[in-house]
């Protein structure tokens, strides 16, 4: 920031100038204001006894409000005693470093942070298990989820108050916030989201007065104070050159370039910020762009994508265009019903959808579909991967042992929870996955964790083991589905060998 010469105070007007009437000091007035403030801070006491202050402490939300979640135990199937006996900091190193390697494992991991489930028996914050639990589903662009479970929750606590107050600045909601904030100024001590909400109620001077503080005091950094002085005061924005884009930046920050006039594309951004894009305001091709993203990390179902997919035809070419084109033409040769016409359409797609890595949604679309048409060679073979990509599997396999490869074979006998006998030459991980549905026991650690009662410990750490499998430690694949299968997690398991195998190998295509 440029230095400005201080004026006396009378510089800046005994009322209010037009410019302080918008709510705009410049920067050497309010030094002015600041003096009198500052030497009141130096000469006063800062405290008036020697005595600890009074601590407040206050429930969250509910009194169960740690245990909340949006699927209850009927539905998941998981016990209220899911996370009871493990040791919550474990718990969050644990889930904060998953990457599940498949849909079906990112799948289960949506299922384990929405499930109502009582939080480490052994936690010392009421919070901090729900927290780690909406961080994992916020990165994984689960937005509206998260900010679902947490009005069941409750955000009167700072940690949750930061994490509703970010999702509904990016979602745009700010008044909501700012309003919680004026009444219980308490749930945060983020000086830049006061001097935001502060202007945003009209009282841009104690704004401008607040952000001088906060800078004096080194409580906001240079950045983060020019990019909220140019907030509050126009001119400053067209004197100084333009802001570099952070790489991550908060949900404020985002909804302070956007008040500058300078939004920031959404692609870069972590993926929640990939919810913006789908009602279409920055155009059909970030809508897709954005969809795709969110489909591939399980956070947008496959009928949404469909739809904006068909929205319009395509007016371009190449990337983006060339999918929807390619869909739309199969969509089309699909409606008329003919071997002749959907095999070559879905001979074009299949490619389209594997380099976008979204054939597990692509299958859950059309699988059943193409079951019912008598297609021939490499359309049969294509139609066959998706029906094992597919939730319905097991069902839709029905009937395909007749002259079946000895891919096929293989991939049935995993679908149907059986041993497999032979091995297929181009499948990868075939012999880790054969193993495992040989009836493998898992690692004896997670045994002795699984008679402690730690089964969402367990669970959490069978997916690592077969993120690990993914990347070619073929022991860990092993353990990870034996470990899935022992706690009754066979349909998971069926579905993360099938997915593995079949993705990879088009990976490798």
């Amino acid at each position: 920031m440029v230095a400005e010469r201080a004026l006396p105070l009378r510089h800046c007007g005994d009322g209010p100038t037009a410019k302080q009437r918008r709510g705009r000091f410049t920067m050497a007035c309010l030094a002015a204001l600041m003096i009198p403030v500052l030497a009141q801070a130096q000469s006063d006491p800062t405290a008036g006894s020697a005595a600890p202050p009074a601590v407040e402490a206050m429930p969250l939300g509910a009194p169960n409000a740690a245990a909340a979640g949006l699927l209850s135990a009927d539905v998941t199937g998981l016990p209220q005693t899911l996370w009871s006996a493990s040791d919550q900091e474990r718990l969050a190193t644990l889930t904060a470093a998953l990457r599940p390697p498949v849909p079906a494992l990112r799948s289960l991991m949506r299922t384990l942070m929405l499930a109502e489930a009582n939080p480490p028996s052994t936690s010392t914050s009421a919070e901090a298990h729900l927290i780690s639990r909406l961080d994992w589903l916020v990165k994984a662009g689960h937005v509206e989820e998260a900010l679902a479970l947490m009005e069941i929750a409750g955000h009167d606590r700072p940690g949750t108050f930061r994490r509703w107050a970010d999702l509904n600045l990016l979602l745009g909601n700010t008044a909501q916030p700012c309003s919680v904030l004026r009444n219980q100024p308490r749930l945060s001590n983020d000086p830049a989201l006061r001097v935001f909400c502060t202007a945003r109620s009209g009282d841009w001077s104690r704004a401008a007065l607040l952000l001088q503080t906060a800078r004096t005091l080194g409580d906001v950094g240079d950045r983060k104070a020019d990019l909220l002085e140019r907030f509050l005061d126009s001119g400053v924005n067209d004197e100084r050159p333009p802001l570099l884009p952070p790489v991550r930046p908060t949900p404020l920050e985002f909804r302070l370039f956007e008040a500058l006039g300078e939004p920031l594309p959404t692609a870069p951004l972590p993926l929640a910020y990939s919810v913006l894009d789908l009602p279409g305001d920055n155009g059909w091709k970030a809508q897709i762009e954005a969809a795709e993203r969110l489909a591939r990390a399980g956070a947008l179902p496959a009928n949404r994508l469909l739809g904006l997919y068909t929205l319009r035809k395509p007016a371009a070419s190449g990337g983006v265009w060339d999918r929807a084109k390619a869909l739309q033409a199969f969509e089309t040769a699909l409606r008329r019903g003919t071997p002749d016409a959907i095999g070559p359409a879905l001979v074009r797609l299949w490619p389209q959808m594997a380099s976008a890595r979204l054939l597990e949604p692509f299958a859950s679309l059309y699988a059943e579909a193409l079951a019912e048409h008598g297609l021939k060679a490499r359309p049969a073979r294509l139609a066959r991967m998706m029906i094992f990509l597919s939730a319905g599997y097991e069902t839709l396999s029905v009937g395909l042992d007749e002259g079946a490869s000895a891919e096929t074979k293989f991939l049935l006998s995993i679908a149907r929870g059986l041993t497999p006998q032979d091995l297929p030459t181009d499948l990868p991980h075939a012999g880790a996955v054969a193993t495992a549905f040989a009836g493998a026991a898992p690692p004896q650690v997670i045994q002795e964790q699984l008679a402690q009662g730690r089964l969402g410990e367990s669970i959490l750490r069978a997916i690592a083991l077969i993120g690990s499998g993914a990347n070619g430690n073929a022991a860990d694949l092993t353990d990870g589905l034996a470990v899935l299968r022992s706690v009754g997690l066979e349909d998971v398991a069926r579905r993360t060998a099938l997915q593995l195998m079949i993705l990879d190998a088009e990976r490798a295509r």
